[in-house]
């Protein structure tokens, strides 16, 4: 089937926005993305519509397309839907973990404990997430995490790092893969859950005192 010419634009632009290419709030100029891609401005606004309607692009009256930044009320609901989606993936995950998922998520621990750099903390905090999650064998689920992920953004993950910092997390981790090893569902999912309520709240209140300190 052949593809519109929107799709693959659409397709770009969303990695760039996804991989934090394009900033929260940076503009998304019609003419110079068809100039760069060497079409007209027509399937350039349309992907930009697309990538409106799935969330990612605001358009601002008289001023065109911005890559979409996200309240702070957003970004405290996809924390509250990361609750529901991780601990059901945890629980549905437990009974098909193996040993290699254990050593896997072992290592991802060690390396998280040497690394110096909040982006990597925040890239090796995917990955163990990722370990614990991928055994429930639901790939629609691994998707809507996954996809949540997407929507908070490098950026703001990298932001939600700093606020936790090193300890706290790392700690954390360590007692949800114990539970992990020894079997016990509800003590991983309540670990799991407490973890992540951990980090909403911490969320909740930087961002309160950076709106008070800008009001």
């Amino acid at each position: 089937m052949t593809r519109k010419p929107a799709e693959p634009i659409y397709d770009i632009l969303r990695e760039k926005i996804i991989s934090g290419d394009f900033v929260p709030g940076a503009p998304l100029r019609q003419d110079e993305i068809a100039r760069n891609h060497g079409t007209s401005k027509i399937p350039v606004r349309e992907a930009l519509l697309k990538l409106e309607v799935d969330g990612f692009v605001t358009f601002r009256k008289n001023r065109g397309a911005i890559v979409r930044e996200l309240s702070t009320a957003e970004i405290l609901h996809l924390t509250d839907i990361r609750v529901a989606l991780e601990c059901r993936a945890i629980e549905l995950a437990m009974p098909n973990m193996i040993e290699a998922d254990f050593e896997t998520a072992e290592h991802i621990l060690e390396d998280y404990a040497r690394q110096k750099q909040t982006a990597s903390w925040s890239a090796l905090n995917i990955q163990f997430h990722r370990t614990l999650y991928e055994p429930s064998g639901n790939a629609v689920l691994l998707q809507l995490i996954a996809d949540i992920q997407q929507r908070i953004g490098p950026n703001l993950r990298q932001f939600v790092t700093e606020i936790s910092g090193l300890e706290r997390p790392h700690s954390e981790h360590r007692l949800i893969l114990a539970a992990c090893r020894e079997g016990d569902v509800p003590a991983a999912v309540a670990l799991l859950r407490d973890h992540i309520l951990t980090t909403k709240k911490e969320i909740a209140a930087r961002l309160r005192r950076h709106e008070e300190s800008v009001s």
